[in-house]
């Protein structure tokens, strides 16, 4: 028979046991999202922003103080403001600048309800997920903020989303997810030219490594849950644009363009890589590829075959200059 004593002490091993467990359980804790966000994500790549803003803005019905829905609503947006926005210089395609439009409004307005959501929801009880929804709201307004050249917004909204995505990752180490935006910015602070730096130094803009960006894209790409297709394209783009290292860049957008071949932007990157390391033929291919598809919104069809003449007579120079 068992004492008491010795009952208590297997009774505080087990619930120190389970505490153990529990805790692993948390830090290891992903995000979990719906199904119905995985089917968004796949149009939003597959480069199908109006069935993915339809299918998002129905989980904003189904969930309407939840953040995701709205955060998914605005990706979808942003690919479609890239693909209008984009031009071709320099040897590839990239959304450079922005002019200060009205329609954009709609995007500032999901993007700061993202933000707001998760606070609301972080008033209540902290999350890591909470504050990482927190965090990519802030990091939206970023990214349009940067594309229109509003370098102070863009500063500060940079800031408040690596706050809340500094603090997720401190709640759950393993959520992945969070190293798409920490990743971005610690590479870009660290990309700055000189005079850039200057001015983050008086804004008081926290540092950043590029080295440590680029291990953070890694990770989201390999355990993102949501975030992964995002952060193989940004880390592909970076090393293209910044780095001029294409052949790792080219390894690095092909299995995006195997997995979405219906992705005019990706067809694109991808043949921009060809081209650069000379391989014209597949160069070629990528950019009647991005021709043929049937893009939906008139606008990012128009662009879209703008940017495809651009570089094939990018092609047709670089050939009539080698043979003179």
């Amino acid at each position: 028979m068992i004492s008491v004593r010795a009952f208590s002490t297997i009774t505080a091993v087990l619930v120190l046991c389970a505490t153990e467990f529990l805790a692993a359980e948390a830090r290891a804790a992903k995000l979990s999202p719906p199904p119905a966000a995985y089917a968004v994500v796949e149009e939003i790549y597959s480069g199908d922003a109006e069935s993915a803003i339809d299918n998002a803005r129905r989980m904003q019905q189904e969930q309407p103080e939840h953040p995701l829905g709205y955060l998914l609503e605005a990706e979808a947006l942003w690919w479609r403001i890239w693909c209008t926005s984009a031009d071709f210089k320099w040897g590839m395609t990239d959304a450079r600048r922005r002019p200060k439009l009205a329609a954009d409004q709609h995007f500032f307005d999901l993007a700061a309800k993202v933000s707001r959501l998760a606070e609301v929801q972080l008033k209540k009880e902290e999350t890591p997920e909470m504050q990482f929804y927190a965090g990519m709201g802030y990091a939206m307004g970023a990214r349009i903020y940067g594309l229109r050249g509003e370098n102070r917004n863009t500063a500060r909204a940079g800031v408040r989303a690596r706050e809340h995505l500094l603090r997720a990752l401190s709640l759950d180490p393993e959520l992945a997810d969070a190293d798409l935006g920490l990743g971005l910015y610690n590479y870009y602070v660290d990309t700055l030219s000189a005079m850039a730096k200057m001015l983050r130094f008086f804004m008081g803009i926290p540092g950043g490594s590029k080295q440590e960006g680029l291990r953070q894209l890694h990770r989201a790409i390999a355990d993102g849950v949501l975030t992964s297709d995002a952060a193989r394209f940004y880390l592909a783009h970076n090393l293209h644009k910044y780095d001029q290292r294409y052949e790792q860049a080219l390894a690095v957008i092909s299995p995006l363009v195997e997995k979405y071949p219906s992705n005019a932007l990706f067809q694109l990157a991808r043949g921009d890589l060809f081209a650069k390391l000379g391989r014209k033929e597949q160069a070629l291919a990528c950019y009647r590829a991005a021709e043929s598809l049937a893009i939906r919104d008139p606008e990012c069809r128009e662009r879209v075959q703008q940017l495809v003449r651009a570089s094939i007579d990018a092609l047709d120079s670089n050939d009539d200059s080698a043979g003179q």
